[in-house]
């Protein structure tokens, strides 16, 4: 007896990309949620998960905030006019309010706009997390290991005596 082919699981609510490394190569502070401007065929490959975060950053120019190095894949089952450049900037849908603070961050205290996740809302709108970040030297992050491992293994031991 055959078996049917797997369906690819389309995201219609939650997330479609993470940058876990985020939190680890940066402290975050305060978090944005902003909207993102896309073709058609990119919304198809965010649905199917394909979308990459983990080199992209966002910046201001000419009074708008854009998503530099977000890679999303092109759609491959679409038509030769679905076709579009996988690494494009990409406009960040944000109040007037918003971009100022972020920007002002940005100039004054040195922090780096760093897009945390991709996900869809109840909506089905496409929205991107911006984290407002201060760069980790290497001591803070050998100490944030060092609090995880000791986490974990506080748990473990937790675990073990509360199964006697």
């Amino acid at each position: 007896m055959a078996t049917a082919p797997r369906k690819k699981s389309i995201i219609s609510v939650g997330t479609a990309s993470q940058n876990r490394r985020a939190r680890y190569d940066y402290k975050i502070g305060q978090t944005f949620e902003a909207g993102l401007v896309l073709h058609g065929p990119e919304v198809k490959s965010l649905r199917l998960g394909r979308a990459s975060i983990a080199e992209a950053w966002a910046g201001e120019r000419d009074g708008e905030m854009w998503l530099y190095g977000c890679h999303i894949p092109e759609y491959q089952a679409g038509s030769f006019m679905a076709k579009f450049d996988p690494v494009r900037p990409k406009k960040l849908l944000l109040h007037q309010k918003e971009i100022r603070t972020l920007a002002g961050a940005v100039t004054r205290e040195g922090a780096t706009l760093v897009p945390m996740e991709i996900l869809f809302n109840e909506k089905g709108r496409a929205k991107v997390v911006i984290g407002l970040a201060q760069g980790k030297k290497m001591h803070d992050k050998r100490a944030d290991i060092a609090k995880r491992d000791w986490q974990r293994d506080k748990a473990r031991v937790l675990r073990n005596k509360t199964g006697d």
